[in-house]
């Protein structure tokens, strides 16, 4: 890894309690960030910090970001043990380690910049049990401190995972000089100002079916996500198609019937929140990094997602789509982003606007919903972060699915 030196700079963002806890939250912060290489260097970096809260019994979770400081780069920093590293932590100073060797094993700098984020109370995921089937009246909820065990189909299949998605702010759209750029993909300055859950995964067939009976895909898999689903039918096409003048869904809707089995407010996410979530920091065209090679064939594509210069690679199946999860997750965990299925976006599809933006909306009316992330019969280009393509809401075909977005306050 040949790192000489790592000073790292400290970086905080307080954030209030998100909906776990009673209404008095406490505000919590990180100060005094600093991480150390061992020595002699063994690919192991010590982390301190320390958690400032006005509740001393407070739950908090802390979550670590490296930044090169010489390329602005997201750094990987996924394996970590200690103090925070899988659970909660009290107000006080605290160490967590990171093995930098075993998450960017090629990687070489000098050094760079490590900042930590604060959220009081709130789980990193949501863990929803659908056991009980399509007939049942509630959906158990937990949450947990620790991801799911991915050689087990449990979670996804008969569970539904989201992990938290802290607020910050990025850039949408892409660069001119990227290649597969459509003119549509302005970019602009955009804020997210309040955290969010997004499923680790799309939604499956065995999930869906649990929740509504039934299941339409035309290329079956209980472990493959979800197609041939339309904008209408995961929210309505009454009360569900008035976004964004509310966000109500109709009773009968797939996004109706999981809110009233577990009282959360499940919806799609934004297409400011799903680019978001998909970048995890990253700037690039996709979100392992990487530009692309070549627009329709393409060897980085192929690290992330199903395309259609992929489908015989084996990983996961042969059928079109393949099993969630298939493919290497970006930084913040999240599988298919790039390829499998189109996701649906609640967005009316519009030009972006010139101008920053704080927690858009999208157009305030159209004809078309966005969809995003490319799939399985797409080149490369149309698998980019920044891609941005649209249906009619009553659309469904074998190549359109979806992935879940919860609000972090349960509202």
């Amino acid at each position: 890894m040949g790192m000489k030196r790592m000073m790292m700079a400290a970086a905080t963002a307080a954030i209030l309690g998100t909906g776990f806890v009673p209404s008095a939250y406490a505000a919590v912060s990180v100060t005094g960030v600093k991480a150390v290489q061992r020595y002699p260097w063994n690919g192991l970096v010590d982390i301190d910090y320390t958690v400032v809260c006005d509740d001393a019994t407070a739950d908090v979770y802390v979550f670590p970001e490296g930044t090169d400081d010489d390329t602005g780069a997201r750094l990987q920093i996924r394996t970590l043990t200690g103090e925070g590293a899988n659970g909660a932590v009290k107000a006080g100073t605290h160490r967590m380690t990171w093995n930098a060797a075993n998450d960017m094993p090629n990687y070489h700098t000098p050094k760079f910049s490590v900042k930590m984020t604060a959220i009081r109370g709130g789980a990193p995921f949501i863990v929803i049990d659908l056991s009980r089937g399509a007939d049942a009246f509630n959906y158990p909820v937990r949450f947990s401190t620790i991801g799911p065990d991915l050689t087990n189909d449990i979670c996804r299949t008969t569970e539904l995972w989201l992990r938290i998605i802290l607020p910050g702010t990025f850039t949408m759209g892409s660069p001119e000089t990227e290649l597969g750029r459509q003119s549509n993909e302005t970019q602009h300055s955009v804020t997210i100002t309040k955290p969010f859950y997004m499923g680790l995964f799309e939604v499956t067939q065995k999930q869906y079916t649990l929740i509504m009976g039934s299941n339409p895909s035309s290329y079956k898999g209980d472990t493959r996500p979800v197609e041939r689903v339309s904008y209408n039918g995961l929210r309505g096409s009454s009360l569900g198609a008035n976004w964004p003048s509310h966000n109500q869904v109709d009773a009968d809707s797939f996004f109706g019937k999981l809110r009233a089995r577990t009282a959360l407010t499940f919806d799609l996410p934004t297409e400011a929140q799903w680019e978001y979530a998909c970048r995890a920091g990253t700037t690039a065209a996709l979100n392992n990094g990487k530009d692309l090679s070549d627009p329709t064939q393409c060897a980085e594509m192929a690290e992330v997602g199903r395309y259609s210069n992929n489908r015989s690679d084996g990983k996961g199946g042969y059928s079109p789509h393949t099993k969630v999860g298939s493919y290497a997750p970006n930084a913040w965990g999240l599988y298919d982003m790039h390829g499998n299925v189109w996701e649906w976006c609640l967005d009316w599809f519009g030009n972006y606007a010139t101008e920053a933006q704080t927690d858009p909306a999208g157009a305030a009316s159209g004809s078309y919903r966005v969809r995003r992330g490319g799939s399985w019969c797409n080149g490369a280009q149309y698998c980019r972060s920044a891609y941005r393509s649209r249906s009619l809401p009553s659309s469904s075909y074998i190549n359109y699915g979806f992935r879940l977005c919860c609000s972090a306050g349960l509202q």
